[in-house]
């Protein structure tokens, strides 16, 4: 008798591409497969980066975009997606539109606009339509604070109340919830803020001294995405996702990549 074979479980990631390994699809991937997911991508941009700065940004053609992900979703049974560079109004357009006919039960977006570096990753005009028509459709929206304060048109929020209700304004935009994530305040802790109906949930780590944080976005984001398609409920994925990025963050210095902000350690409960 054949024993069944359990479903795996299968995250999509669309975001951009970084030559370098440490952020966007490979960052993305790599979170997937340390947490235990099968990962599938729908590749929006290919940039041509390192760990000191982004030289360039070839865009993919947004009905390439959407062959990709109706290739992924035709065939696996995709239970999270996870959004992220998206560099243009035209890829916001086709992704919407995709997402409509398969309904992944999970959304996750990490509005990616600035790189780690300081390049920007976002053509202002695709401001309005990731506010207008992608916000609304994700299950969670995971801004740090300068994103935060971009998508509303406000200054950065500089205290907890601030930051409050900066999330309270996101979730009017259409989103059930948003992880506004603190590793650009300061202080002794990196404190991120879970904005919801149900209240405000506040996940504290403590700072690591390291400059290898590149990719530490992209990796939260999909981290979440992982949970949730393993079967967490919301707050338990990003209780798990937070741990998870925040111990891959305190071992960043066993690795010696680049001349700049080197990648995170996805691997570090392997090696």
């Amino acid at each position: 008798m054949t024993t069944p074979v359990a479903t795996t479980p299968v995250a999509l990631t669309i975001a951009g591409s970084d030559s370098s390994g440490g952020a966007g699809i490979q960052a993305d991937l790599k979170t997937f497969a340390a947490l235990g997911v099968y990962g599938a991508s729908a590749i929006t941009a290919l940039t041509a980066q390192n760990t000191t700065g982004v030289t360039g940004i070839h865009l993919v053609p947004p009905e390439f975009v959407t062959a990709q992900i109706d290739a992924v979703f035709s065939d696996l049974e995709v239970r999270a997606v996870k959004i992220g560079m998206v560099a243009q109004r035209a890829t916001v357009d086709a992704i919407v539109d995709a997402l409509q006919r398969w309904s992944p039960a999970h959304i996750v977006l990490d509005p990616v606009m600035v790189a780690t570096s300081g390049d920007r990753l976002l053509e202002p005009e695709a401001v309005a339509a990731l506010r207008e028509r992608l916000i609304p459709m994700a299950a969670i929206l995971t801004p740090n604070l300068p994103e935060a304060a971009a998508l509303l048109d406000e200054p950065v929020a500089s205290s907890q109340a601030a930051i409050e209700a900066q999330g309270r304004r996101l979730l009017a935009l259409g989103c059930p919830a948003a992880l506004i994530k603190g590793g650009h305040g300061g202080g002794s802790d990196s404190v991120d803020y879970l904005v919801s109906a149900a209240g405000t949930l506040a996940l504290s780590a403590p700072r690591s001294p390291t400059r290898n944080t590149h990719g530490t976005g992209c990796s939260l984001s999909s981290a979440i995405a992982a949970g949730l398609a393993r079967g967490e409920d919301l707050v338990t994925a990003v209780r798990h996702a937070k741990a998870w990025v925040s111990e891959a963050i305190a071992a960043a210095d066993r690795f010696s990549v680049g001349h700049g902000h080197g990648p995170i350690h996805h691997f570090h409960k392997h090696y």
